[in-house]
């Protein structure tokens, strides 16, 4: 019976989008999807996740997108404005579990220089054992070596363990190496998800 769950951090407990800094920033939706799509801010965030640093990844994009500089320094000064908080529902469901003793980790798409902030501002991550920063590794989800690093650097089989995830790429990137595979919408939903797995009752 699988035993060990396995968190991701962004959009399943902790509320992070860019459009909420953004819309403070720019007239509406379509004026904040033009400037993603410009600069392709989703790789640009990537390369970060992957252990980009945020002085040099600033100053190269504004130099690409000189009349898009005060926007893109404004993801680096402001960023805490794209996470107002956590997902208080994913949290009491990691509150459960930690009560109950289960095995907590984590494996989480992150900026290494973001992450050290947004350990400050939330403290129930104290229940995971381990947490996997990608930014750390110079890995990214889905790619198996980052799911095989929380395995074996906390002596954990594959099959005995769980993973929770909002998107469905990093869910199948855990599925193929054995890992179970939660696709992550709702707190409520994954609640029935834990409870069919025993996890909750």
């Amino acid at each position: 019976m699988t035993k060990n769950v396995i968190f991701d951090i962004g959009a399943v407990l902790i509320d992070w989008n860019p459009s909420y800094l953004y819309s403070k920033m720019l007239p509406d939706k379509t004026a904040i999807a033009e400037f993603f799509e410009e600069v392709d801010f989703a790789g640009w965030n990537r390369g970060l996740d992957a252990g980009g640093r945020w002085g040099d990844a600033v100053l190269e994009l504004s130099g690409r997108f000189p009349h898009r500089r005060e926007l893109i320094e404004a993801a680096h000064l402001r960023w805490h404005e794209m996470l107002p908080g956590a997902i208080d529902g994913t949290v009491a469901i990691l509150e459960q579990l930690a009560d109950k003793e289960t095995p907590l980790y984590a494996i989480t798409n992150y900026s290494s220089e973001k992450w050290v902030e947004t350990c400050r501002r939330f403290p129930f991550f104290r229940h995971f054992r381990d947490i996997v920063v990608s930014g750390d590794e110079r890995l990214l989800k889905p790619d198996p070596a980052i799911y095989h690093i929380c395995l074996e650097r906390n002596g954990l089989n594959a099959q005995d363990c769980i993973f929770i995830d909002d998107s469905p790429k990093n869910v199948e990137g855990a599925n193929a190496i054995g890992i179970h595979g939660i696709h992550f919408e709702t707190p409520e939903k994954l609640a029935d998800d834990l409870a069919e797995l025993g996890f909750l009752p």
